[in-house]
């Protein structure tokens, strides 16, 4: 039986809590100050705790007791509640290895979800120390077909990065549990999304790929849920939505967070209830799905902002993959060239030369904000500029990764003295250095720049910003 510490200065919420977690089978003690759950801690183990950030202590409060948690029992998942949420306070925790921040109050079912969600990564992560971390050396490159029939191939690499997001899909890929995919623009989140399905008890079903980001608020619905036709204008026939399209499958859903609101709370009523009921229709289909979604910006940051619903999150949020960066796993470019070369080769029909060391030091120096994305993409480029099997120097470059340019601050060359220069030389700095704070979300980018996105994307094409 998995055992849970509640530790609340307020006896209510203590009995409240112990009430809902025992009723799901959960063994559950409660402290009323820190002090007293440190004593229950030594003597017992727990598998997660619960615990409110401003307790009456005077020396201990939720971030000193965590900290303490941590250092007792590393194996124990800490879920921080608070009924004053602070943005710096959450990363603070975040950073300190808590597994969530949450706010008060919370309800049955959120209490129930959390609950579920902390052992079972805590179960993972115990097991993932015990898994050969070593993918297996014949296959370093996985070849994929994505949902829309095009070749894509799947780098595992050997970097501790890599290794590591290897590790987490293998670990959940067998199971049937939401997933949320985190990471930068263009670091590959729809082929793990992929990778999860394929080795999956789903994988002979349909794997279905929605992009939220390209969905508007008027469409979301119909393409998510399908309509009935003449159930709107422009309606002339039915539509089956993504999913019914993904039945007995997988359906991921790339950018969630761009859905609005109200789509937010539709999208929850149906993962609740396992039915669809199409626009202009009254009947509910059931569905048998497995759902996986992804985002380039931090989802609890967006619960926090409102912008996200909590509840939407924390049904989602049963297991967090973190795909890094390309800058995380510069080891790994040498297994990416070769992949993009072989890919390229093939797109082209025609042998490449090989990428000299001069050209190497340059990735490995270069910020690659569009990630593998755009390294796939710069290598067609290069392939495209060099003649059959000649070796390809710093000459095929594209402007923006010339040696000259990647010494200097800003890689827009022109004369200093030139003002329009000038201009947009702080221009380019200032979008880079917004797209970097945001993790590469160019809708939240737009946002912090007061301009729309369409502006954004203006700039990018203008200043040669490949994302």
């Amino acid at each position: 039986m998995k055992t849970i510490l509640i530790v609340d200065d307020e006896i209510q919420i203590c009995t409240l809590l112990t009430k809902i977690l025992s009723k799901e089978g959960y063994e559950v003690d409660h402290s009323v100050s820190g002090t007293g759950a440190l004593k229950m801690l030594k003597d017992k183990t727990y598998d997660a705790v619960f615990c409110d950030y401003r307790l009456k202590d005077k020396e201990i409060d939720g971030s000193v007791l965590s900290l303490k948690i941590r250092e007792l029992s590393p194996a124990t998942g800490v879920i921080v509640m608070t009924g004053y949420p602070d943005v710096r306070i959450a990363i603070q925790l975040i950073k300190q290895g808590i597994y969530d921040y949450v706010v008060k109050p919370l309800s049955a079912t959120q209490v129930i979800l959390l609950a579920q969600k902390v052992i079972l990564h805590q179960t993972l992560s115990s097991k993932e120390k015990s898994i050969e971390h070593t993918p297996p050396a014949e296959t370093p490159v996985s070849t994929l077909v994505s949902p829309k029939g095009q070749l894509s191939q799947f780098v595992y690499g050997n970097s501790n990065a890599s290794r590591e997001l290897h590790v987490q899909i293998k670990l959940i890929a067998p199971t049937d549990y939401s997933v949320v995919i985190l990471g930068e623009t263009g670091t590959g989140k729809e082929s793990v999304a992929h990778l999860i399905h394929t080795q999956s008890k789903r994988k002979n079903k349909p794997f279905v790929a929605i992009d939220c980001g390209s969905l508007s608020r008027e469409l979301a619905t119909s393409e998510l849920f399908g309509h009935e036709k003449g159930a709107f204008t422009g309606a002339i026939q039915a539509k089956i939505g993504a999913f019914q399209e993904a039945e007995g499958g997988t359906l991921f859903l790339d950018e969630i967070g761009n859905l609005s609101y109200d789509v937010q709370t539709t999208l929850l009523r149906v993962i609740q209830e396992r039915v669809v009921r199409p626009v202009g229709t009254t009947k509910e289909i059931p569905v048998d799905i497995r759902i996986v979604v992804a985002s380039n910006e931090d989802l609890q940051q967006a619960v926090l902002n409102g912008r996200f619903r909590d509840d939407l999150y924390y049904r989602l949020n049963e297991f967090t993959v973190n795909v890094p960066s390309l800058r995380q796993r510069t080891e790994d470019l040498p297994l990416f060239v070769a992949a993009f070369k072989q890919l390229v080769e093939t797109e082209l029909g025609r042998s490449c030369g090989d990428i000299t060391e001069e050209v190497y030091q340059v990735f490995c120096h270069y910020a690659w904000p569009g990630n593998i994305r755009e390294l796939k993409n710069v290598m067609r480029r290069l392939y495209l500029l060099s003649t059959d099997n000649a070796p390809v120097t710093t000459a095929h470059l594209p402007e923006e990764l010339q040696p000259a340019q990647l010494q200097s601050s800003s890689f827009i060359p022109g004369n200093e003295a030139d003002l329009k220069n000038v201009s947009r030389q702080a221009e380019y700095k200032k979008i880079l250095d917004v797209l970097q704070q945001v993790r590469f979300n160019k809708s939240e980018a737009a946002r912090l720049m007061n301009i729309d996105r369409k502006t954004l994307y203006n700039k990018l094409h203008t200043l040669n910003i490949l994302l």
